[in-house]
């Protein structure tokens, strides 16, 4: 078992610092050197691990001590880093930034302590000279525990602010291991949610990643960097697996195989009212029931369909690895493209993206939208998360989605942002009642539901909100959560699958 990698954590003192700009560069700019790069994100980001892939090859994955609490983070970064010559860590915000009123916890710093990882501290020093060691000295001496083992100069505009910078930082003691030019940073365009996911513009991506693999090497000292990362030592304890983490959790109980009667929380008089019917007439029989959409061999692997495309880029890895070691056979498909679920679709996972860029596409493929509810009607399972709750919602910005819960989505100028602590208040495909899990939201869209749908968490500390729905088969939330802090939840599902 491999527990010990070259590793560094790239931090910085705020958000727009250039953490992304120099972590994503020093990823492709060791991949260049023929280096096998293990990435990763401190917090539940999904799209900075896009491009982490993009730059090394390998697929992102996160580190989030809210979300999987902080025991996991170094046995799943050991699991990421399997087979790796280096690992580069990506933080999250300011360096000492966390979960809001929770002290370290979810913070780089946090994460780095939890790693023994050195950390290298990127600085924007557009705006200052002298003042820059009182900067880091400040980081630097905040917590004895983090190793800050350098710096690296962002926004520098000439030779002369350069060399003003060297002479603060020697006499601070902190070494220099990078300076970038103001000129010539990399641009790589943002909307309402952060960057635009590497799916959406690859092409443009792969360019974005290729200039600031190039800024870096250009700019950093890579042989010091790498020198950095070698002193690092081990980490400690074991690398996740997701098999052991189904064995060690306990398995959960199976809601009612009914496919009306997973909702015993819901008193009996909402489950006696008509379902919602599908937008625009869409047949509730769906061409995928009649034609087998559920077919089983006995024995076999339940298919369980998990989409993406540029649609629905928001997934962690461990998910499909966990759906896979429970038994299932994990088959990912593009709602914006493939007219139907893929053969033998037992079960649906529908993570999170941005459907309200492509409502229209995902409203035309009328031929999917008749499968996604052919399989709720059959009774099969199906877990979605914040966009995969838009798209199973009647319409979302007036345009008709698959109708399976009975809500009506729009866009909104207010953000929701923050970590949540959540309980399960409704039986479903994924938990059991009291259920204790902790997930994220992140969005710019308003659900308003209709009558009868039964909630699916209850939201601890915040007044007895409840949020998300659970009907029928189908357990839809805005809520972002890690299966890896809880992983009975996809044994739970596939087993469902097999029942269903």
């Amino acid at each position: 078992m491999v527990r010990s990698v070259p590793r560094l954590v790239i931090a910085a003192p705020s958000s727009g610092s250039g953490k992304t700009t120099v972590a994503t560069g020093l990823m492709a700019a060791f991949a260049a050197r023929g280096l096998v790069v293990s990435a990763h994100k401190v917090g539940p980001d999904y799209i900075d691990p896009g491009y982490h892939s993009l730059a090394t090859g390998r697929v992102g994955r996160n580190l989030d001590a809210y979300l999987c609490g902080p025991e996991l983070v170094a046995p799943l970064f050991l699991h990421g880093a399997r087979g790796a010559d280096v690992a580069v860590v990506e933080g999250v915000m300011g360096m000492f930034d966390g979960a809001g009123g929770e002290g370290e916890l979810a913070s780089t710093a946090q994460v780095a302590k939890l790693l023994r990882a050195p950390v290298v501290l990127v600085v924007d020093a557009s705006s200052q000279s002298r003042s820059v060691a009182a900067l880091v000295h400040g980081f630097v001496s905040w917590d004895p525990e983090v190793r800050v083992g350098g710096v690296i100069l962002n926004k520098v505009a000439s030779d002369r602010h350069e060399e003003l910078l060297r002479e603060a930082l020697e006499s601070a003691g902190v070494p220099v291991l990078g300076v970038l030019r103001r000129v010539g940073q990399v641009d790589v365009p943002s909307r309402h949610l952060g960057l635009v996911p590497v799916a959406e513009r690859r092409g443009a991506a792969v360019e974005a990643v290729a200039a600031m693999a190039a800024q870096v090497e250009a700019g950093c000292d890579l042989e010091a960097l790498m020198g950095l990362a070698r002193a690092a030592g081990d980490v400690g304890g074991d690398g996740w697996d997701a098999g052991a983490a189904l064995r060690v959790s306990p398995p959960p109980p199976l809601p009612n195989p009914d496919p009306g009667g997973c909702r015993p929380q819901t008193p009996a008089s909402a489950l006696d009212g008509p379902r919602p019917q599908a937008p625009d007439g869409l047949d509730l029989v769906g061409q995928g029931a009649k034609e087998g959409l559920l077919s089983k061999t006995p024995g076999a692997r339940p298919v369980v369909a998990v989409a993406g495309g540029a649609a629905f880029t928001f997934s962690y890895a461990e998910h499909a690895e966990l759906l896979a070691a429970a038994g299932a056979e994990v088959v990912t498909f593009d709602p914006l493209r493939d007219e139907g679920l893929p053969e033998g679709t037992a079960g649906l996972v529908v993570g999170g993206g941005f459907p309200e860029v492509y409502g229209a596409e995902l409203s035309a493929n009328e031929g999917l939208r008749k499968d996604v509810v052919a399989l709720v009607e059959a009774g099969a399972p199906v877990a979605a998360e914040c966009a995969g709750l838009l798209y199973l919602c009647r319409e979302l910005d007036g345009v008709p989605m698959c109708g399976v819960i009975d809500a009506s989505a729009r866009m909104s100028e207010r953000l929701t942002l923050g970590y949540r602590d959540a309980v399960a208040v409704s039986e479903s495909v994924l938990a059991g009642v009291g259920t204790r899990m902790r997930g994220h939201e992140f969005h710019r869209t308003v659900v308003e539901p209709g009558a009868g749908e039964a909630p699916a968490w209850g939201v601890r500390g915040a007044r007895g909100r409840v949020e998300g729905f659970v009907t029928r088969n189908v357990h839809a939330s805005y809520l972002h959560t890690h299966w890896a802090s809880e992983p009975g939840v996809a044994r739970r599902f596939v087993e469902r699958c097999r029942t269903s």
